[in-house]
């Protein structure tokens, strides 16, 4: 929603501009130069218009870091716009979904928040709500689940991809991890034996694969807590 500051800037363009084209103009410069690269100065060059019009719309750098993560979380409503389908079914596909946009947009893992403030984080929590809803959980049960599965999606994805962006830009990811891989094999393995033993299995992992891996594990015990259990005295349940 357009956020009104009392008096326009004398001569500004607040008019012309609104807080969905300002954030989607901060969007793609976060997605070329990073969180550290993105000014008000660049993006008011970028849009055609003076910096007070962009504070008529946005507070400061970090709102409107906030609002690019929340917009991009929204493109991943759009890749999954559906609720007319099985709830596990529609979890995953939700799920992965909005760790495929995160992942696109590496700077915005680690702001989508929770608990969810902005509208598509709170758009995400109420999508994982309804589709729990659907299962065979007891209704007391939906909030401590839905928000586990929310914080699931959106805390994991932050994990894996959110440090990324943090290591050196020369320093790719493939580096990152042999070198990583290299200090797990100096460990004793008498005190480290799994991480000894899996130092290929780091350098070689794909990062979705390792997020739907974990999603599926957690869906799997939703689906076995909401089956529905047999009557008692069915002469079947045994």
């Amino acid at each position: 929603m357009q956020r009104t500051r009392g008096r326009a800037p004398s001569g500004g363009r607040a008019g012309a501009l609104s807080q969905e084209v300002i954030v989607g103009a901060a969007v793609s410069l976060l997605d070329e130069l990073g969180e550290r690269g993105l000014t008000f100065r660049l993006l008011a060059k970028e849009l055609n218009t003076g910096t007070g019009a962009l504070y008529w719309h946005v507070s400061n750098k970090d709102e409107l870091v906030d609002l690019a993560a929340d917009q991009v979380l929204g493109h991943a409503f759009a890749a999954h716009p559906s609720l007319e389908e099985d709830a596990a079914s529609g979890l995953r596909a939700l799920a992965v979904a909005v760790f495929d946009a995160l992942d696109r947009h590496p700077w915005a893992a680690s702001h989508v928040s929770a608990p969810p403030t902005l509208a598509n984080a709170l758009r995400l929590l109420d999508r994982v709500g309804t589709l729990v809803a659907r299962t065979g959980l007891p209704a007391e049960r939906h909030f401590t689940v839905a928000t586990a599965i929310s914080y699931y999606i959106t805390g994991v994805s932050a994990q894996i991809i959110a440090p990324r962006p943090t290591h050196d830009a020369t320093v790719s990811r493939e580096d990152f991890l042999a070198r990583t891989a290299r200090r797990w094999e100096e460990l004793d393995p008498a005190d480290y034996p799994f991480l000894t033993r899996t130092t290929q299995h780091l350098r070689d992992h794909a990062d979705r694969d390792q997020f739907i891996a974990g999603l599926d594990l957690l869906l799997d015990g939703l689906n076995a807590t909401a089956a529905p259990r047999p009557p008692a005295g069915d002469s079947n349940a045994w």
